[in-house]
C-alpha cells in the first residue's frame, strides 16, 4: 500500500479503501485545496516579486525625472 493510500487524522491512521465514499470525497477535496493553496502561494510570491520590482522602477524614473527637472532650470 503506498503512503498516499494512508491518511492521519487525529493521530490515527486509516486506510485510504476502507473509508466511506463520503469520507474519501473528503480526503480528496482536502488534498485538492492543499494543492490550489499551494499553488496561490508560489503566485502570491511572484506577483509580489513582481510589485517589488515595478516599485522600484517607479521609484527610479521618478528620481531621473525629478534630475532632469532640476538640471533644466539650472
Amino acid at each position: 500500500m503506498t503512503e498516499q493510500n494512508k491518511i492521519t487524522i487525529n493521530e490515527t491512521e486509516y486506510d485510504f479503501a476502507d473509508l466511506g465514499e463520503q469520507s474519501q470525497y473528503f480526503v480528496n477535496q482536502v488534498r485538492n485545496l492543499k494543492g490550489r493553496i499551494a499553488e496561490a502561494r508560489f503566485n502570491i510570491d511572484q506577483l509580489v516579486a513582481a510589485e517589488d520590482a515595478f516599485s522600484k522602477a517607479l521609484i527610479a524614473s521618478v528620481e531621473t525625472s525629478n534630475v532632469e527637472v532640476t538640471e533644466d532650470e539650472a
